[in-house]
């Protein structure tokens, strides 16, 4: 029987060897189409928390983002904390929308029993958190009431008093709801005392009082401090009919403003132990109950 013995190797077959050998012995250096890409792992973005506007920024801040003391410790500073005890007064808070939605129950269990909550602004803006925030600390059993950041450079006292009543500055005698509050201090968007000479300014308190009174039978709280009622109002003394929550981080609320011979509320930190600028109310809980009480 015949023997076969194999031909001589060819050139191409040489190639064809040398093309299949490289292909399983190489990695693959072709790009990857984009959808063989390997994809990252997203991180999760974490909600945005409300943040305090910086009253000391050089920035003109965002309409609706004033709140009580914002211009107090840029003008006047913050100061030691009160010393001794506070067995003759009532500690409270008052909030607006940066704190966003606040543990009641946290500021209940500290000793805070009294809360006021920025309702509105100008007529432009109301606190997207203002339900919370009143509804919440009137269902932890404090007693709590609604301020308004007044913009005397925007519209009347009396139209901006009837805007705050309307968007929840009211008053009822249900022994736990306090009288609006007009917070009137430095002007975060401009001029201090928002373009007014001072007889313009007390103008503009004075419309705003009587409306709210008319529209509630109350006084409304007048929220200041010294230095600006000095400065945009002449030191008026006209106003002592309304109760008075001084603004003065220091360890005394210091002189206060013409017309008053005392306090009934003393907002006297921005940096307090919860959330919240921290105030004391003038007497023990009964002289707070007295107040909403009217």
């Amino acid at each position: 029987m015949p023997v076969h013995r194999p031909g001589p190797i060819r050139p191409r077959r040489l190639f064809l060897a040398g093309l299949l050998l490289t292909a399983f012995s190489l990695p693959n250096l072709a790009p990857a189409s984009a959808t063989e890409a390997p994809v990252a792992p997203v991180t999760p973005v974490a909600p945005v928390t409300p943040v305090a506007p910086d009253a000391t920024s050089t920035a003109t801040p965002a309409r609706g983002s004033a709140h009580m003391g914002m211009g107090v410790v840029a003008h006047d500073g913050q100061g030691g904390l009160p010393s001794g005890t506070r067995a003759a007064q009532t500690e409270g808070v008052d909030v607006a929308s940066y704190q966003g939605n606040v543990s009641w129950s946290t500021l209940w269990s500290s000793g805070v029993r009294w809360a006021y909550t920025k309702a509105s602004e100008g007529t432009y803006y109301t606190n997207p958190y203002f339900s919370q925030q009143y509804s919440g600390s009137y269902n932890v059993g404090m007693i709590r009431g609604a301020y308004h950041f007044a913009t005397p450079d925007t519209t009347s006292g009396a139209t901006q008093a009837d805007y705050f009543v309307d968007h929840g500055g009211g008053w009822s005698r249900d022994g736990k709801t306090l009288p609006g509050a007009l917070d009137i201090e430095w002007n975060p968007y401009g001029d201090a005392c928002f373009g007014k000479s001072q007889s313009g300014m007390v103008t503009w308190i004075r419309d705003f009082l009587n409306q709210y009174k008319a529209r509630t039978g109350r006084n409304a709280v007048i929220y200041t401090a010294t230095s600006w009622w000095t400065q945009c109002t002449g030191n008026y003394g006209g106003f002592s009919a309304s109760p008075l929550w001084i603004a003065r981080y220091a360890s005394s609320a210091g002189t206060l403003p013409a017309g008053w011979s005392t306090y009934t509320m003393w907002q006297y930190t921005s940096t307090g132990p919860t959330v919240g600028d921290h105030d004391r109310f003038n007497g023990a809980l009964d002289r707070v109950q007295a107040l909403a009480n009217g």
